[in-house]
């Protein structure tokens, strides 16, 4: 089955390469015939980048250099607006506008969504153009990010060409701070009740802890106050 993301991917020099290695013919129909028309995003990828709180943008300078950079916001700040085009607020930052720069230069981009505790990624080729902040009310409303205190001072949109699932081999997986503390969250629950029960021997009668477990308190209370 032929792909699009192949076609615009799959230079000369790739398909070569891809020869040189023994991997071309696994290859081959990805990439052969006229170009294909772009892809539309379906609800697997629009779902997976509304999960996303960051993403790798890729430009390529007017001097030939390609420039990766690092956008980040709260989850979900990259979003959808139709089938074709995604976009987010762009956020005051060191104000080197490089990627900006670029893309007014030569609007290709390339984008690489990451889910490291699944070990899932997503690559996405567009065209980004930009928008001002009082331009299009309507991208005001869209890609809002109120509980987000930072300044906008564009909209950023990408209308995708193409895009491509990878493999998980070599993701090593990753969790943020708000992750972790998900995943802990129920041990911390367990610890605060084993504290709270070893301030009153009475609270162990209770307990899931079972008389014959290596957990349960060797403390034999005497029947009789001693004096």
């Amino acid at each position: 089955m032929r792909h699009r993301f192949f076609d615009l991917a799959f230079t000369p020099g790739v398909r070569a390469e891809q020869a040189r290695m023994g991997s071309r013919e696994a290859y081959a129909d990805a990439a052969a015939g006229a170009a294909m028309p772009a892809e539309a995003l379906t609800d697997r990828e629009v779902n997976f980048i509304a999960d996303r709180d960051s993403v790798y943008l890729a430009s390529v300078s007017e001097t030939g250099w390609p420039y990766v950079q690092h956008r980040g916001g709260p989850i979900g700040f990259v979003k959808p607006i139709d089938g074709r085009t995604i976009g987010w607020a762009e956020f005051a930052g060191n104000r080197q506008y490089v990627s900006i720069g670029n893309a007014a230069a030569n609007d290709r981009v390339a984008m690489i969504f990451m889910d490291y505790p699944n070990r899932r990624r997503l690559k996405l080729l567009g065209r980004l153009h930009v928008v001002a902040s009082g331009e299009r009310p309507d991208l005001a409303a869209t890609l809002a990010t109120p509980s987000y205190r930072a300044r906008v001072e564009r909209f950023v949109l990408v209308t995708v060409e193409a895009f491509d699932w990878n493999c998980p081999q070599h993701i090593t997986p990753r969790f943020s701070e708000a992750e972790i503390a998900t995943a802990v969250a129920p041990l911390h629950a367990r610890i605060a009740e084993l504290e709270a029960q070893l301030t009153s021997p009475r609270g162990w009668s209770g307990s899931k802890v079972g008389a014959g477990s290596a957990f349960a308190p060797q403390v034999a209370w005497p029947a009789e106050p001693v004096w």
